[in-house]
């Protein structure tokens, strides 16, 4: 209900906003939705990037400085973060949400915010957005715009660990197999779960290597909630990366295991095709040899010819197949 919104501080969402709005909210100094007239200490607007409504809106902001806007408008996605003139601005990676694509898709949130005002826009539903926005609904507090970007920021790192425990217990599954020796189809599988892995090391690396970067670039210059904010979300970021590198690390000795397992039954095919040749390549070439229509074919005249030949091809057969068993088979 538009009242109802607007009384709880929130503009109500219309679909003929002239400003492309998603969603927006005011806060009080106490990080809580202003009520309707109340005082606001900073307010949060999300925008659909695919409306122009919304870039005419974002083009005609008076707050944004002209490096904020160009990230929150760029036509190509490109990860970064950077702080020029009093806003921390970029665009980070985040999970599409799970009701509007399928699997571990990624989408972009790309943000600018101040000490007053926090500017997202996205392309698709992103699972972040969508649950800082049902977390301020139901009335958690946010002191300022770098404590929501934050939480927004964690509450993707929270999903990609999701996904990362997800992938360990998968690997679970098929180490025990491979263990048991039943792991006989398990090479497919293993090969989504490493697709899936370095993509979600892929998005985790972005994530630690843009606040590391964002502390050591700006450290003298950083408001300090920006810099505690970059500071732990850093420190998060890097043990989920670390974390991701022990899925890779186990997902390649797994598959290295399993091919060792392959090339160990290809050996033993191979050996066993090899024993049946060389036991039937003397019996072959006895029977082709006493099989010739000519004349002169030894013991064609006696009645016990045929099992005279078939003993000394049995014979030289079980002197080839000892002969081969002293070799030794496939290790």
């Amino acid at each position: 209900m538009p009242d109802s919104a607007a009384a709880q501080g929130r503009a109500p969402f219309s679909p003929n906003d002239e400003d492309g709005l998603v969603f927006a909210f005011d806060f009080d100094a106490e990080g809580a939705l202003s009520s309707g007239g109340g005082p606001t200490e900073w307010s949060w607007r999300s925008y659909s990037l695919t409306d122009a409504r919304a870039r005419r809106a974002i083009e005609c902001d008076p707050r944004l400085p002209d490096a904020a806007r160009a990230t929150l408008l760029a036509g190509q996605a490109s990860c970064h973060i950077d702080f020029e003139d009093g806003w921390l601005h970029g665009e980070l990676p985040d999970l599409r949400h799970e009701h509007y694509s399928a699997g571990r898709e990624v989408g972009r949130l790309r943000f600018a915010v101040s000490e007053t005002a926090l500017v997202s826009g996205r392309r698709q539903p992103l699972r972040s957005v969508e649950a800082a926005r049902t977390a301020v609904e139901r009335g958690k507090r946010f002191r300022s715009p770098y404590e929501l970007v934050e939480a927004v920021v964690s509450q993707t790192l929270s999903h990609l660990d999701a996904e990362i425990r997800k992938l360990a217990e998968a690997l679970d599954t098929i180490e025990d197999r491979i263990v048991t020796d039943s792991w006989h189809g398990e090479r497919e599988a293993l090969t989504a779960t490493r697709r899936d892995a370095v993509l979600l090391h892929r998005q985790v690396a972005t994530v630690t290597t843009l606040f590391r970067d964002l502390n050591h670039a700006h450290e003298a210059d950083l408001p300090s909630p920006a810099a505690a904010m970059s500071a732990r979300l850093a420190a998060r970021a890097t043990a989920l990366h670390h974390d991701c590198e022990q899925i890779q690390a186990r997902a390649r000795l797994l598959q290295d295991e399993l091919l060792a397992k392959l090339t160990a039954q290809s050996n033993r095919l191979l050996y066993l095709l090899s024993v049946l040749t060389a036991v039937l390549m003397p019996m072959t070439i006895i029977s082709g040899l006493f099989g010739m229509n000519v004349e002169g074919i030894p013991l064609a005249g006696g009645s016990a010819g045929f099992w005279l030949v078939t003993a000394i091809a049995v014979a030289v057969a079980g002197a080839v197949f000892m002969g081969v068993r002293r070799l030794g088979g496939p290790g």
